[in-house]
């Protein structure tokens, strides 16, 4: 094969692969357009307001579900950690931990757009994590004593923390708009951009949110 033979070949092929692209984003997008608004949900269901909103997330239907009281609002499209694992047990292993938090942090100038923090590792993970040696008893009580004080746990431990629900950043456009699922947080629940801020406008600090398998 000549060297111009060569080049038109990785030329064809650059091409191709734009243009496999550009037709996902494309069919993304189309399937995103019937999406209404949270206030349009609201309006749909009678909500003039959100009253004791709670978040209610699943891992394995890759949905964010809002309610106030016991009325589900609107559903939200979700991707998680990069690893599929049922228990999170290490500050690198990119995991999304199960089980029942609170929103402890709220950070609006976050790479991803608007970051919601959440209290993991709470004492139930704290504790099991000490039982199975995981962490030392002097970290178990560093955990706690920060939960007690309602703060956001400390990153130092080997449990990690940082894991909280936010939007996708200068990227939203390209992730939202993906018609498959790519996880690829840390460990985190992320949505897109529009998604976290109406989000961000019903919650506040102690907001509970269930992760569920």
């Amino acid at each position: 094969m000549d060297k111009f033979q060569y080049l038109k070949n990785i030329f064809y092929f650059g091409v191709s692969v734009l243009v496999f692209f550009s037709g996902m984003v494309i069919y993304g997008i189309i399937l995103n357009v019937g999406q209404t608004t949270l206030k349009k949900e609201m309006g749909k269901k009678g909500l003039t307001e959100l009253k004791n909103v709670k978040l209610v997330i699943s891992r394995s239907e890759y949905y964010l579900e809002l309610f106030a009281d016991s009325i589900s609002v609107k559903k939200y499209k979700t991707v998680f950690g990069k690893k599929k694992s049922h228990e999170k047990t290490s500050r690198n292993d990119y995991v999304t931990p199960i089980g029942e938090y609170v929103i402890c942090g709220i950070d609006t100038a976050s790479q991803y757009h608007i970051l919601l923090s959440l209290n993991y590792p709470n004492s139930k993970d704290a504790s099991e994590a000490l039982k199975k040696e995981i962490i030392a008893n002097s970290e178990y009580h560093e955990i706690n004593n920060s939960l007690k004080q309602n703060e956001c746990p400390p990153s130092e431990t080997k449990l990690g923390s940082n894991i909280g629900i936010h939007g996708i950043g200068d990227y939203d456009f390209i992730f939202k708009n993906l018609p498959f699922i790519f996880n690829w947080t840390n460990g985190s629940i992320a949505v897109n951009n529009r998604s976290i801020e109406e989000i961000f406008s019903v919650v506040k600090i102690g907001t509970q949110v269930t992760i569920t398998n």
